[in-house]
């Protein structure tokens, strides 16, 4: 039921959005070139690893100037990327993801291979036992404002307690917190 789910809002969601997609997708080659959408490497469910993608919201070739995470001043980062970024319009090719199996709706956000070692073995086979999500309980619960501790406590929570009912809460929190409004 659950990847049904995933897949039929997935499609809804790139249809309806799709004015949104190419006006995001001209602004980003109009300022910076293409290509407009950024491949990155992530783990998923089983420790499988498939290529994530967002719109490109850094310069060309970020990767190679500085690490894999972001700080909020890192200066890799164009103009409209910090805009799609705030809006999180950037996470929004995701939904590829979604459709082709990778990824689903709800879910523990996926990690790079290089944040394995952040992780103790139990720890992370939990999280890789379901797959990765665009939205989650730990961004619906502080986004970027909680500490590793906390996300790592809500995914595991979400992986031990994943259901259909949680997926629609928590995707209804995510509106939420997209609109501004406390999610909780």
């Amino acid at each position: 039921m659950k990847r049904l789910m995933d897949v039929a809002l997935s499609v809804l969601a790139l249809l309806a959005l799709s004015p949104l997609l190419l006006v995001a997708a001209a602004l980003i080659a109009l300022e910076d070139g293409l290509p407009v959408l950024f491949r990155q490497v992530r783990v998923g469910r089983g420790g499988r690893e498939f290529g994530m993608y967002k719109f490109r919201s850094m310069v060309k070739d970020a990767s190679s100037i500085g690490p894999y995470h972001t700080l909020s001043d890192d200066a890799r980062i164009t103009r409209i990327g910090r805009f799609i970024r705030r809006t999180s319009i950037d996470e929004l090719p995701q939904l590829l993801n979604v459709i082709k199996g990778d990824m689903s709706l709800v879910g523990p956000r996926p990690d790079v291979p290089a944040q394995r070692e952040l992780y103790s073995e139990a720890d992370w086979a939990r999280r890789l036992s379901i797959r990765p999500g665009l939205t989650g309980l730990a961004q619906v619960t502080g986004r970027s404002e909680t500490s590793f501790d906390q996300r790592l406590a809500l995914d595991l929570r979400y992986a031990d307690e994943v259901s259909v009912w949680l997926d629609l809460q928590i995707m209804v929190w995510t509106v939420r917190h997209l609109g501004g409004k406390n999610a909780n």
